[in-house]
C-alpha cells in the first residue's frame, strides 16, 4: 500500500515522514516532488582504467557545485551522483521508495540505477544516481523538479531501524553526497 496525499498529509503533521524543507505544492497524489540540489560527483574516467570494488573510490571520483544560474550537462552515456535539496525522513514503520519524474525520463534521465530505497528510521539528503541514456546532452539546475518520493507502511515496526549498530549502516543521516562505500563489505586482511 502506498500512502496516498491525504495519508502524506497525516504523516508529516504527526512526524512519521519528513521532508525538510517541504513545499506545499510539492505533495502529488501518491507521492511528494523532490529538487535537485548543487552538488555532484563525476568520475576521473580519463585517470583511472577501472574500479575495484574491494577499494574506496574517494579518489576516483571529483565534486562538481553548480550556482543558481550555473547549470549542470549530463552528457549521453554520462553518470553522475547527485542530490536532493529536501531531506526525507522515515520512522521505523515506514519505507521510502525514490521514483523519476516522467517528464525527465522522456528525456532519457534517470535518477537512480538501484538505491532507490529509504530505509525505515532513515533521515538524509537522497544521493541520486543520474544517467543519460539519449542521445542528447540533458542541462539539468538547481532546485529544478529531479525525483519524487512515495511512503509505504511496513507491516510491522522494525526491529533493527536502519542507524541500528549492529547494522554498520553506511548511508545513515546522509547530509552530502556520499559515494560507494562497497568495499568495506571486504574484510581487510
Amino acid at each position: 500500500m502506498i500512502f496516498s496525499d491525504r495519508d502524506i498529509k497525516k504523516y508529516l503533521k504527526s512526524g512519521r515522514i519528513t521532508v525538510d524543507p517541504l513545499v506545499k505544492e510539492a505533495i502529488q497524489p501518491a507521492s511528494v516532488d523532490l529538487r535537485l540540489d548543487s552538488e555532484f560527483m563525476i568520475f576521473k574516467h580519463t585517470s583511472h582504467a577501472y574500479i575495484d570494488v574491494a577499494e574506496p573510490v574517494d579518489e576516483l571520483m571529483k565534486k562538481i557545485s553548480i550556482s543558481g544560474r550555473e547549470p549542470f550537462v549530463l552528457h549521453p552515456g554520462e553518470f553522475a551522483l547527485g542530490l536532493t535539496f529536501e531531506t526525507v525522513g522515515v520512522d521505523d514503520e515506514t519505507v521510502a521508495r525514490l521514483e523519476g519524474k516522467s517528464s525527465l525520463g522522456r528525456l532519457g534521465v534517470i535518477v537512480h540505477a538501484t538505491a532507490g530505497f529509504i530505509d525505515p528510521g532513515n533521515c538524509l539528503k537522497i544521493t541520486l544516481e543520474l544517467h543519460n541514456v539519449g542521445n542528447l546532452p540533458v542541462i539539468l539546475r538547481y532546485k529544478m523538479p529531479i525525483a519524487q518520493v512515495a511512503f509505504q507502511p511496513l507491516s510491522s515496526k522494525a526491529e533493527r531501524p536502519y542507524g541500528s549498530k549492529k547494522l554498520k549502516s553506511k548511508y545513515y543521516k546522509s547530509k552530502g553526497i556520499v559515494m560507494s562505500q562497497m568495499h568495506k563489505n571486504f574484510k581487510k586482511k
